[in-house]
């Protein structure tokens, strides 16, 4: 321990000398500040405190940091230990953090780490990350790093063998640091708002100009209508120009939901001029403006009625003028005056349960139903304004045919819920048996009504299979409103409704009738809808299904896995065959489910990702439930590629035909897949395998598809609770070709990406124009519409 002299109170001054004397300052001050805030009257910090406020889940971190901290060995920790030891990890040099994460490792004070601390060290740092590994693979773990840390072999880590190992990861030693330590650096000042770039025009010129149209048309109108009446009054004149705005816009909002004309345009030169993507944000726009128009309409009207009431010439009072016929305003029996009070209270109330605390919070029923008052209002307004019916005559026209037709397509013929799989995070993957005449391209989306779960109630959701894809339809539906969560608690219970009682049976019968090959029935994998949690993991020419059994089944073995495997040829011929119908698993369980139930779907109806196939260079993300519509471009590319095969019969060579597809002006595909846990990655991992696979049989410069996956849970290798399962985990999948965590050979990253140099690496490769494609939380749309805006990227978000 000589040569680690107190690393826990390094020389202040020159820690901080980074800093300028007002940061200084500042630091010195929110500290304090965050100190008192925990401390009791004593002002020092117990341990549990000390756990609470860094966020340290695991008590080994916990109780090892809090050693360090309390330099006097007291039992608790003072403000001056506080300020001394989070100088060092913050601002300190390298070599002084390495010591201070040696210390940390070091568990038994001997000098050195042995294989044995080091594991318990390894382990700490899973539950940190949230990342669940049998004890198998915390061993192979653990012995890839003490074996390439241990230069001499002597069965222990000195500190020099430690610093020559974190010197093989540049960057590392230099931005080491505990990541809840940023809890207490004071928080950045608020960044100034984007001023109107050429890169934001780039993206948003569609949009902009629809906006100014809309915005001149107002004035224009507004302007006329006004000037017709101005020899009666200013109020009138207010109250008819916002009149005429109200008959546009009333029209106007119906036009932005056609969803079949809209579909129909994407396909149109039209999509390159008008902001089609942006149907609902435009929707919610206008919604928002008839709410101002009306309120200023009726303000207008109010202060014309006052005046009339308190003329003496005029033989009524305010109230008549306001909710009777008596006065004869309007053009039919004098009803413009009762309708626009129970226009205006219709209007209110739809928009009240518009708001998204109402549709987000498990009441959508409630949005749902309000939101059909529009066919009374349409009849309020005919009533009420002479001129309206004209501005409705062709949109009401077309939004009635397009209702018209989707119900009779949707009630034409029932369809089936034919299987079902609870997947992790209460994901709820349903395979529909798709109709005859169902086309639809990569990403679309449909409604969805299933009478058992809600009789009236139509939810949209993305299609998650591949248009090659037959004989099923797949939708991915994660529980996070009331009809969902019933949907998934639906299947869950012991006797699912309608389910079959004989799913054995009826699976033998299917897969008889489809007369598929011997060959082809004992390889197939269901891509996607294994047992419950199936994790892929490749190894050389296998697939192995790894599955985590449900909670309450008997446990073989430590790990209690169960696995499976598949050559190569195997999951290829299951890839020749996507397009074949007949693809139901055999397998089931509590949580993998034959049904039969009746439900209704209506679309599809297209969105954003249709253009991916016209890109140059795609730039795919998916957060979370997310990749779904992913999902289905990913597999139709990969149905393109396998028509584009050719094997030789006699020496099994296989090449690539040079021709692509008409339609598909792809050079390169990056799909990046952010989630929060480890489970997450359960949904569409046989998939991503079998892509990973695809790719390292195509022989041409660079591969055509990279996949890059993120887990936001993990903590970064910059972290001192994470840096060594993170460098064990890069060693392993050095070794073994594959990742611990999710079983591709695409390395799993911690924490969230550096999106300014994820863009910079795309930028650099040249592949083309740079359209960007998402689905996810609004948030993080925004933050990578920025960055796009920032690379000149074409950015184009899914509504999520």
């Amino acid at each position: 321990m000589s040569m680690l002299e107190d690393p826990a109170q390094p020389d202040l001054e020159s820690c901080r000398g980074t800093m300028s004397t007002e940061e200084d300052a500042k630091w010195l001050q929110w500290v304090t500040h965050q100190f008192e805030t925990i401390a009791g009257k004593d002002r020092e910090i117990n341990l549990q405190q000390f756990k609470t406020a860094l966020n340290v889940k695991e008590s080994f971190f916990a109780e090892r940091f809090f050693t360090l901290f309390d330099s006097d060995g007291s039992g608790t920790i003072t403000l001056q230990e506080l300020l001394e030891a989070l100088t060092l990890l913050i601002h300190g040099n390298p070599m002084d953090k390495l010591k201070f994460l040696f210390q940390v490792y070091d568990v038994d004070g001997s000098g050195s780490i042995d294989a044995d601390e080091l594991r318990t060290v390894l382990r700490s740092c899973m539950r940190e990350s949230a990342i669940s590994l049998p004890d198998e693979k915390l061993d192979q773990l653990t012995l890839a790093l003490f074996e390439s840390a241990d230069k001499d072999c002597n069965g222990a880590i000195t500190f020099d063998e430690l610093r020559d190992e974190l010197q093989r990861f540049p960057g590392v030693m230099e931005n080491l640091t505990i990541s809840a330590a940023h809890w207490l650096t004071p928080p950045a000042a608020p960044r100034r708002p984007r001023a109107l770039t050429w890169a934001y025009w780039h993206n948003h010129r569609s949009h902009l100009l629809c906006l100014a149209a809309f915005a001149g048309l107002h004035l224009l109108l507004f302007a006329l209508a006004a000037s017709e009446h101005r020899a009666r009054g200013a109020s009138v004149m207010v109250a008819k120009g916002c009149g005429q705005c109200l008959n546009l816009d009333g029209s106007f909002i119906a036009v932005l939901m056609l969803r079949r004309c809209l579909t129909w345009l994407r396909a149109t030169w039209l999509a390159q001029v008008l902001p089609l993507d942006q149907n609902i944000q435009f929707h919610q726009f206008v919604g928002y403006v008839v709410i101002v128009l009306s309120l200023v309409h009726t303000v207008a009207h109010i202060v014309n009625f006052a005046l009339q009431a308190q003329a003496e010439a005029s033989p009524f009072q305010f109230w008549e003028l306001l909710l009777t016929t008596r006065p004869g305003i309007g053009w039919i029996h004098g009803l413009a005056s009762p309708t626009g009070v129970a226009l205006l209270l219709l209007l209110l109330l739809m928009f009240a349960c518009s708001s998204s605390c109402i549709r987000r919070s498990g009441h959508f029923e409630v949005f749902y139903w309000t939101h059909l008052s529009y066919l009374p209002m349409w009849i309020l307004l005919i009533l009420h304004g002479p001129n309206f019916w004209k501005w409705l005559l062709v949109p009401g026209t077309l939004f009635f045919l397009e209702k018209i037709i989707g119900l009779a397509v949707s009630r034409m013929a029932a369809l089936c819920i034919v299987e079902v799989n609870l997947l992790p995070s209460k994901v709820t993957h349903l395979l529909i048996k798709r109709p005859p005449l169902f086309h639809y391209r990569p990403g679309d989306y449909l409604y969805l009504n299933i009478p058992t779960i809600a009789r009236y109630e139509w939810h949209p959701f993305t299609i998650s299979s591949a248009p090659e894809q037959k004989d099923t339809i797949w939708l991915h539906i994660r529980s996070e409103g009331q009809w969902t969560n019933r949907l998934y608690e639906s299947f869950k219970t012991s006797c699912p409704m309608d389910c079959d009682p004989k799913p054995l049976s009826r699976s033998l019968k299917m897969r008889r009738s489809q007369r598929r090959p011997e060959s082809l029935e004992h390889q197939h994998i269901h891509s996607g809808t294994s047992v419950q949690g199936a994790v892929a993991y490749s190894k050389d020419v296998t697939v192995e299904l790894t599955s985590y059994r449900p909670k309450g089944t008997p446990q073989q073995g430590d790990q209690g896995l169960v696995s499976t495997a598949v050559t190569k040829e195997g999951a290829q011929a299951r890839w020749r065959a996507i397009a074949e119908p007949g693809q139901v698993s055999e397998k089931s369980s509590e949580n993998h489910l034959f049904c039969n139930i009746k439900c209704y779907i209506d679309g599809p109806y297209g969105t954003p990702t249709r253009r991916i196939f016209a890109s140059e260079h795609a730039v795919l993300i998916g957060a979370g439930i997310g990749i779904t519509p992913f999902a289905s471009i990913l597999q139709s590319i990969m149905y393109r590629h396998q028509k584009r095969k050719n094997i030789c019969p006699s020496c099994q060579h296989s090449w690539m035909d040079s021709a692509q597809d008409e339609d598909m002006k792809l050079h390169k595909v990056d799909f990046m897949w952010i989630n929060r846990d480890q489970r997450s990655f359960e949904w569409f991992v046989s998939l991503l395998t079998k892509l990973e696979m695809d790719q390292a049989e195509i022989s041409q410069e660079g591969p055509f598809l990279e996949l890059h996956m993120y887990m936001t849970s993990a903590l970064g290798k910059n972290d001192m609770k994470a840096i060594g399962l993170q460098m064990a985990l890069d060693l392993l999948a050095k070794k073994e070709k594959k990742d611990s965590i999710t079983g591709l050979q695409t390395r799993t990253q911690p924490g969230r990406p550096d999106w300014n140099k994820v863009f910079q690496k795309v930028a650099a490769e040249k592949k083309g124009k740079v359209q960007v494609f998402f689905c996810g939380s609004p948030a993080l749309a925004k933050v990578l519409k920025g960055h796009c805006e920032q690379f000149g990227f074409k950015f184009f978000q899914e509504n999520f």
